[in-house]
């Protein structure tokens, strides 16, 4: 029993410590930040599989699942925003070719 009251003592924690810190970001900051840091979470992915050897109870699939699908979820969505922040920075060649002398 001491160690769920650790682990939810943790976790409590961290959510805190999360939230503060991404309060302190200024709006404009968050999606270039948050993006490139996003692909961080595979860390997380990677500790639900090393958990997920551990576990033994309902509880416990029930947050491994939840811990995998929200980390996968993180993962790709920092990557989709990466893709898409780049792909305001490339030039359309197709648009300078069209507005010359093609009349």
């Amino acid at each position: 029993m001491p160690d769920l009251v650790v682990s939810i003592t943790l976790f409590i924690l961290a959510l805190i410590i999360g939230i503060e810190v991404i309060g302190k970001v200024p709006a404009t900051l968050h999606t270039p930040l948050m993006s490139g840091a996003n692909s961080i979470h595979g860390i997380v992915i990677v500790g639900v599989v090393i958990v997920a050897a551990e576990a033994n109870n309902w509880l416990s699939y029930v947050f491994i699942f939840l811990a995998a699908v929200l980390g996968t979820m993180n993962v790709v969505g920092g990557y989709v925003v990466t893709d898409r922040m780049l792909e305001m920075f490339k030039s359309n060649k197709d648009d300078t070719k069209g507005k010359g002398g093609d009349k």
